[in-house]
């Protein structure tokens, strides 16, 4: 297969760019060993600097560096940091985590376990700022208390333990993402405060450096059966880069054993190829733009991770990979905090901006570093973003070059990932005016997959129109083999036909086919047939969808034509939707800020009320989705149906 070039990515000219996107197979992004080739653990010794010289960031003893930050995010975090002092550190006895196999419930424990790590963040950072000794105690209680923990992650990920689900193994410790995140934490703790540690007890970071080693260095190393690394062939997803980007933190600030330091390296290295390999040419994310921020986001923070440690030698923000993984946040950009959100991404993506901002910068990428900018300003971050110190450093350190940045959304016109096989137009370039189209086709084994073969989002003016509802709280049934029985995962709630009751199914097989796109001044265009998603029982013969952004006519229109391998009694196309539904005529439907105009005599129109009761969605969506249902009675064997939409016009 011919490699895609960039211009395939994106296009911002007029002249026409068309291709087809069969879905490319895991590992034609680049050669194996990407990373890890050119560097053996021999190599490495040489390269990276001894863990007594590495000085990533300033520790508390520096205290011109420390007061030197500006004077609003010392005042901020010192007063979060006090307002922790003397508090009760929130037990997590057996039955709190017993609580998952019990109810499903996972926010319970995991609720209980973020006030501890926050807390315990947060006193570490204000301790820096301030120098005066004042937090030291409540930082002892909370590492000590951290350390007495049997288990650092969440129950939800014990079923990777041989003892599965229930109450943790103390034997077998396993490295799930907050037990890597723990770890984390706790080594920045003994990087960043370790000499007023000392002067409490010597003990406190001996057990930091134990705890560390026994549940995430030694088995990290040790052990290749974590699915996460993606060895002996298994997908992997954001697990690999987020849990790499802990172990490597640890292991460059803690491991003592030079050689076995450098040997972690090698393996991080060898695991980060593993999650490229996984990727296409064009750096899509078939997690969506919501996990970005924990894939190619915590490959990001590796790399910065390797090049600090190395003084620059370790550098690959030159392979075009690692760039275009990058740009993808923005080519998925819609308007202010919306994003193209396919798979269980939300609608609504809080960007790490000052990440967003550096990465751009490490690739030079203006549109980056400006939606990153953006995205801060907007969310008013200033003082580093909470919940992870690892990320909290760089942003506190770069805030005096970040508030200076030039702020604005790229609004890209046109967007086309070919491996994912994910579009998007709008009308003009920098304008969130009239109408956005974003589709997908791909297949329906994605990471956090729903069946959604064929699904599109329509914005109107920045605002959601018709959308992809996105996911609920996980519970247990999130990732179990009753994934699909929850509302959220099925076609039947994305914008897609249902032929008599029967809907997509999950699987590698149920994918699009003969998938093309193309792009001009005058439209953007994405065609597929989607018959391949729907088990046999749905009687497809094909089911061609073309979705069309029409940039003369500035409206969007949605062309079905099917055939059945036998006669159906119903078929219905549903269309999801936050907006109030009126009908306002045959074979229209008014929503406010657009028309849904289709053919009355072919379709009858009715439409559901869903109440939002899950707190994760109503943060999206209110508390309330519309579910509009076109069905036809009895249809024929083979026709074709036209929808547009129609953007109300609005003054300036």
């Amino acid at each position: 297969m011919p490699k895609s070039t960039r211009r395939q990515f994106v296009t911002h000219s007029g002249a026409m760019m068309a291709a087809s996107a069969a879905p490319l197979p895991a590992g034609m992004a680049g050669a194996a060993n990407l990373l890890s080739g050119a560097y053996t653990p021999a190599r490495l010794a040489a390269i990276l600097l001894p863990r007594e010289q590495w000085r990533p960031f300033p520790a508390a003893a520096d205290r011109a560096a420390w007061e030197g930050l500006p004077p609003d995010a010392r005042t901020a975090l010192i007063d979060s940091g006090a307002r922790q002092l003397n508090s009760e550190w929130p037990p997590l006895p057996a039955t709190l985590l017993l609580g998952y196999v019990r109810t499903g419930n996972r926010s319970n424990y995991e609720r209980v376990r973020g006030v501890r790590r926050d807390r315990l963040r947060e006193l570490v950072i204000a301790e820096c700022l301030e120098g005066q000794g004042r937090f030291v105690d409540d930082i002892v209680n909370g590492a000590w208390t951290t350390c007495e923990e049997t288990f650092w992650g969440v129950p939800a990920h014990l079923s990777m333990q041989k003892a599965g689900s229930g109450l943790p193994d103390a034997a077998e410790p396993i490295v799930d993402l907050f037990a890597a995140e723990t770890a984390s934490l706790l080594a920045w703790t003994d990087y960043l405060v370790g000499p007023q540690l000392d002067k409490v007890s010597r003990l406190i970071r001996e057990r930091i450096r134990l705890e560390v080693d026994r549940r995430i260095l030694t088995p990290s190393l040790e052990r290749d059966d974590f699915s996460w690394m993606g060895f002996a062939g298994r997908q992997v997803n954001n697990w690999n880069p987020w849990i790499s980007s802990n172990w490597l933190t640890s292991a460059l600030l803690l491991e003592r054993d030079g050689k076995r330091r450098c040997a972690a390296v090698h393996k991080i290295l060898r695991v980060l190829d593993n999650f490229l390999g996984s990727y296409h040419e064009d750096g899509g994310c078939d997690e969506g733009p919501g996990y970005w921020d924990r894939a190619g986001g915590s490959l990001f923070d590796c790399l910065e991770l390797l090049h600090s440690a190395s003084r620059g030698a370790l550098d690959f923000y030159q392979v075009p990979l690692v760039q275009e993984i990058g740009r993808y946040i923005y080519r998925v950009h819609i308007k202010d905090n919306y994003f193209i959100n396919f798979a269980d991404a939300s609608a609504r993506v809080n960007l790490w901006g000052d990440l967003v901002f550096r990465y751009g910068q490490r690739v030079g990428d203006r549109r980056m570093e400006a939606l990153g900018a953006f995205s801060a300003a907007r969310q008013r971050e200033g003082f580093g973003r909470a919940g992870s110190i690892g990320r909290q450093l760089p942003a506190l350190f770069n805030l005096a070059v970040f508030r200076k940045a030039p702020a604005s959304e790229p609004l890209l016109r046109d967007a086309w990932l070919p491996g994912i096989q994910v579009m998007a137009a709008r009308l003009k370039e920098g304008s969130a005016e009239g109408l956005y189209l974003a589709a997908q086709g791909g297949h329906n084994a994605e990471s956090h997959n729903h069946n959604d073969v064929g699904n599109f989002v329509v914005y109107a003016g920045g605002k959601p129109l018709f959308i992809d509802v996105g996911v609920e709280t996980y519970t247990a049934k999130t990732f179990s083999s009753q994934r699909y029985e929850i509302w959220t995962m099925q076609s039947a709630y994305h914008n897609l036909p249902t032929i008599d009751g029967v809907m997509q199914r999950a699987g590698r097989e149920y994918a699009a086919s003969e998938v093309a796109y193309r792009s001009d001044d005058r439209a953007a265009e994405f065609s597929l047939n989607i018959a391949r998603a729907y088990p046999p029982e749905a009687g497809l013969d094909f089911w061609k969808r073309t979705l069309r952004l029409d940039r003369v006519k500035k409206q969007v229109e949605v062309l079905d034509s099917y055939a059945l391998k036998k006669p159906a009694a119903k078929i219905t196309l549903s269309l999801m939707t936050p907006l109030k539904v009126v009908q306002s005529g045959s074979g229209e439907l008014d929503l406010g800020i657009a028309r849904l105009l289709y053919d009355g005599r072919a379709l009858a129109a009715t439409t559901e009320e869903i109440r939002v009761e899950d707190g994760r969605l109503r943060s999206v969506w209110g508390d309330r989705l519309y579910r509009i249902q076109l069905t036809a009675e009895r249809p024929p064997v083979r026709s074709a149906w036209t929808l547009r939409i129609v953007a109300e016009e609005r003054s300036s």
